[in-house]
């Protein structure tokens, strides 16, 4: 059972940057990524660096970055030798949940500003088969792990499940990969923008049915980072974000194990708690903006469903009406998504984060951002099927 919590500190976004999600091959590693976008979110911030009281560091696998204990090393490097270093894991979530660290530690008194990193060196590290090893070994790894059992087959039986239940065309999850791909071409900071067509996607190398490679999210090198402060003592006027709600919430790690493998029930149980920490009554009405974890077409209707933004096997259909569409009425993954703007892990639920603070504020790049006035938006992400996850929810708030 989850409990509510109600902070009277809730923490603003007052800095933040990332660096484009690709496979780097210019001889620079994590160590160059972090040093460069905390300097970028400690400038935007305006802040003194030595008004930093924790650094939290996010990466999924020590085995992926052959850094075993990367936090002191990254405090070091980004010249907080004495700040508190903590490092946080959770798989695909790993930067969504050192966000939520953040979180409690201003929401607790304990800090003032924090600043958060999360990076990953997937693409350019291990061959991507040793990849592909490690992440199947990020379920149970005795039972499925060494079985052979990967990410794609796993991900894609929920999805044919799903299809089942709900009498859903596998087809129709192609949609998503030609809007998230499209959504790319706009942001200068996405490992795969591309004009593709739902064809395109169907004729694409099969990878486990009904995924086919093109709707397979993208394995990235990346970082990005974000600073948290307190809301008191604030002293800039004018529109910025706030983070209201944010939750954890873990699920059966082996997906036959759950009563019913189509549903992400842990990510609802999230979310339901994250609305009623932000005073969301009606997510589907009172959300504006949506980034969710995208890492296959299909689980992009899966997740959209279980954060109460459409109802139970109507996401394919409202996504096929246009609604969760760039210029729709609730926009769906303007970064590209996992699909688009690439997946490292780490990095990942901030770098969402990021993208959801700069649309919130206004100021996301040009073609991507509304011509709206967005309110209130919800960031997603997990680990494995959907089996740790974390949801935000952040709201752009007037300070006078």
């Amino acid at each position: 059972m989850m409990t509510l919590m109600m902070p009277e500190l809730r923490p603003l976004i007052t800095g933040a940057a990332m660096i484009p999600f690709q496979r780097y091959q210019d001889g620079s590693n994590f160590r160059d990524w972090v040093r460069k976008v905390a300097a970028e979110a400690i400038v935007e911030a305006e802040l003194d660096p030595q008004l930093i009281d924790s650094v939290i560091v996010a990466n999924e696998s020590d085995i992926l970055s052959l850094q075993v204990s990367p936090a002191a090393l990254i405090a070091d490097e980004i010249g907080q030798q004495y700040s508190a270093a903590v490092h946080v894991e959770a798989g695909g979530a790993s930067g969504a949940a050192a966000l939520r660290q953040g979180y409690a530690e201003i929401s607790a008194g304990l800090a003032d500003h924090v600043l958060v990193i999360g990076f990953e060196q997937t693409a350019s590290r291990l061959a991507k088969n040793d990849v592909q090893q490690v992440y199947s070994l990020s379920f149970d790894a005795d039972l499925e792990g060494w079985a052979g059992v990967n990410t794609a087959a796993l991900y894609a039986l929920s999805f044919k499940h799903y299809c089942e239940i709900y009498d859903c065309d596998p087809s129709k999850a192609a949609l998503v990969s030609v809007a998230n791909h499209g959504n790319a071409i706009h942001n200068p900071y996405a490992h795969k923008p591309m004009d593709i067509s739902v064809e395109d996607v169907l004729a694409s190398p099969m990878v486990s049915d009904p995924y086919r490679l093109l709707d397979c999210s993208m394995v990235s090198d990346g970082a990005a980072a974000i600073i948290l402060s307190n809301p008191y003592g604030y002293d800039k006027s004018g529109p910025t974000v706030q983070i209201t709600g944010s939750v954890c919430s873990s699920d059966y790690v082996r997906l036959g194990d759950r009563p019913q493998p189509h549903l992400f029930t842990a990510k609802q149980m999230a979310a339901n708690v994250a609305y009623r920490m932000a005073g969301v009554h009606e997510p589907a009405k009172e959300i504006d903006v949506a980034e969710v974890y995208d890492a296959f077409s299909g689980t992009q209707f899966q997740c959209i469903e279980a954060l109460g933004l459409s109802p139970p096997g109507q996401a394919w259909a409202e996504m096929e009406s246009g609604r969760f569409a760039r210029h729709g009425p609730l926009p769906v993954n303007l970064s590209g998504g996992l699909i688009g703007q690439g997946g490292a892990p780490g990095a990942t639920g901030i770098a969402q984060t990021i993208a959801m603070y700069r649309l919130l504020s206004g100021n996301y790049f040009s073609a991507l951002q509304p011509s709206r006035t967005l309110t209130k938006g919800v960031v997603d992400t997990h680990s494995g099927i959907a089996t740790t996850n974390v949801v935000q929810v952040l709201e752009r708030v007037e300070i006078d």
